[in-house]
């Protein structure tokens, strides 16, 4: 049975992160999943790279503004024609939130990937600048990684396990009892 894209709904990790970012301790997101559920959960787009694209999203070609497909625009307002915002294998990522990434990366204290192998440049590079600045590193992820001996925290379960767990306890340690 095939499902299709909009009738996909955010998981209880998606919803942890949203909790992050409502307490104010998500800082940026950077994804490499394209099926919007990171903007659909309530990640405010500002906070948010999404290095691959989003299936409900149009890209300019000139500025790289994105807009969703549903507004049935043509051309941005910057006058560039607007394309499909999801990046195939071989085509450039987006420049903007690539640098974002990177910027992010290097701010960042605490680094947590969560369901990446990192094995995918250059969203696998951004650990690395996070821990070259001096971060901590946290991975969540049930296969192997190539920065796993040199994560702070190596967490071998389902995101939706963890980060919901982890966000609880945050609450707590941080005096917002549920």
């Amino acid at each position: 049975m095939e499902v299709s894209w909009d009738s996909v709904e955010p998981n209880p990790g998606h919803l942890a992160v949203v909790e992050l970012q409502r307490l104010d301790k998500l800082a940026f997101l950077i994804s490499q999943n394209v099926d919007n559920l990171h903007l659909k959960s309530g990640i405010r787009p500002e906070l948010l790279a999404e290095l691959h694209g989003n299936i409900t999203r149009l890209r300019c070609r000139q500025c790289e503004e994105t807009f969703g497909r549903e507004e049935g625009r043509t051309r941005c307002r910057c006058g560039g024609p607007l394309g499909k915002s999801v990046v195939d294998f071989g085509e450039s990522l987006p420049q903007k939130d690539l640098l974002l990434s990177y910027e992010h990366a290097r701010k960042s204290d605490l680094f947590v990937v969560a369901g990446s192998s990192l094995v995918v440049t250059p969203a696998a590079d951004m650990p690395r600048e996070a821990l070259l600045a001096g971060a901590k590193l946290v991975i969540i992820n049930q296969g192997d990684t190539p920065f796993d001996r040199v994560a702070g925290l190596r967490f071998r379960e389902g995101i939706g396990d963890v980060l919901p767990r982890a966000v609880k306890k945050l609450k707590r340690l941080v005096g917002l009892f549920e």
